[in-house]
């Protein structure tokens, strides 16, 4: 059974249909690439698999479990963790705060332990404090730890918020236009972070990214799609050589 299971979803704002009928699998640690023109409806599929928005009709299924209708806190508990096109930091919060936000956020002291401090709420944090140190190490980020995220260079934002989405251990991480105003080294960096991703938390990504190198080199499978529809899916190769997105995305005729 596939990890993420995605049946005939339909989203419809009036009278525009966004996502039309499109049906995908997702496995375990997989590295899956979401491609299409500008409008083609890959955020809006994006915010259906996330609980932003409710299917008009399909289904959403993570690990055989139904997802439809839940609210977005509901679909990060169960496993799914995303990052935004435009950066959604706590800006006024520290890097090392950041993360620890996220860090079990569904999780609860207990209302006694939280309210009374009691030594469960102390022995916790210190836990979310080390396991917070330990991501940004991880990633070559603890120099910035005590730095307020609105500081960062913008390149650092886009990885702390990457970070940031890894720190609830998630099943399935949503990448969403990662590469989105980083220069070429930076690029090349966020390549290598994806890689390291995978490699070192065994999870699966699903990437929508407009820049096909980077696509290419690091996605197993890419989904494409046009008008809210799934016109193919393939590998990179496949994909690169698939007659209907060469014209429809990549610029053939």
């Amino acid at each position: 059974m596939a990890l993420l299971e995605v049946k005939n979803l339909t989203r419809k704002f009036g009278g525009l249909t966004a996502v039309d009928d499109v049906s995908m699998e997702i496995g375990n640690s997989e590295l899956i690439g979401l491609i299409g023109p500008n409008g083609a409806g890959k955020t809006t599929l994006f915010n259906l698999l996330t609980g932003v928005y409710t299917p008009t009709s399909g289904m959403v299924t993570l690990d055989g479990e139904l997802l439809n209708g839940k609210k977005p806190y509901k679909f990060a508990l169960a496993g799914l963790s995303r990052t935004f096109q435009n950066i959604r930091l706590f800006k006024d919060l520290s890097v090392l705060d950041n993360i620890k936000v996220a860090i079990d956020a569904g999780g609860s002291y207990g209302f006694f332990a939280n309210i009374l401090r009691l030594p469960s709420f102390y022995k916790r944090e210190e836990a979310k404090q080390k396991e917070a140190v330990e991501l940004l190490k991880l990633f070559e980020m603890e120099e910035f730890k005590d730095s307020l995220a609105r500081n960062l260079p913008y390149g650092e934002q886009r990885r702390l918020e990457i970070i940031r989405a890894l720190a609830s251990k998630p099943k399935i991480v949503f990448l969403d236009e990662p590469a989105a105003g980083l220069n070429p080294q930076e690029t090349a960096e966020l390549t290598k972070l994806i890689r390291q991703i995978q490699q070192d938390f065994g999870i699966s990504v699903v990437l929508i990214e407009h820049d096909m190198n980077l696509v290419m080199s690091v996605t197993e499978r890419i989904y494409v799609l046009d008008y809210g529809k799934l016109l193919a899916e393939g590998t990179p190769e496949e994909i690169r050589h698939n007659e209907a997105v060469v014209k429809a995305y990549l610029g053939g005729t």
